[in-house]
């Protein structure tokens, strides 16, 4: 729990380097990265919260073994919901958005341990495993917006 609240305040550390770009590294500049990585939080808690934690099942995932064992993902591989797809085309309110992961954050501390969600390549998540999904996949972000910056 506590290593997404620290990648919280790693990523507001970029907010000032947010229209920084290298298209050799990134289509997307890495304000889209930070505002990604908080809607991911966001939207995953919510759903998280939302669920039924009776209908939980686990049920063993090769690629999330593999992810959660090597603790990263692979570049290039994945492709972002729509629901999770930062708006080029308006000025982002990071505090607004850095607020609600936090809160969104605290939500999830105080679920029941089997709500979950299902992850379109790691199948059903419960709540310990959704904060290390967030962690590695906010690192993922972090390590690419540090490329991008000392380019």
């Amino acid at each position: 729990m506590r290593n997404i609240e620290n990648r919280l305040v790693e990523l507001s550390k970029f907010i000032t380097d947010a229209e920084k770009l290298n298209t050799k590294i990134s289509s997307v500049n890495v304000g889209w990265h930070i505002e990604h990585s908080l809607l991911v939080i966001i939207k995953i808690i919510e759903t998280v919260t939302k669920s039924d934690a009776t209908r939980y099942r686990w049920k063993f995932n090769l690629a999330r073994a593999i992810v959660f064992t090597l603790n990263r993902f692979p570049r290039g591989k994945g492709i972002a919901p729509d629901v999770v797809k930062p708006n080029q085309h308006e000025k982002t309110d990071f505090d607004l958005l850095f607020a609600q992961a936090r809160k969104s954050i605290d939500a999830l501390k105080n679920v029941d341990s089997n709500n979950y969600f299902r992850h379109p390549a790691f199948g059903n998540l419960n709540k310990k495993n959704t904060f290390i999904m967030l962690d590695i996949h906010t690192k993922h972000h972090i390590l690419i917006i540090n490329d991008i910056i000392s380019s």
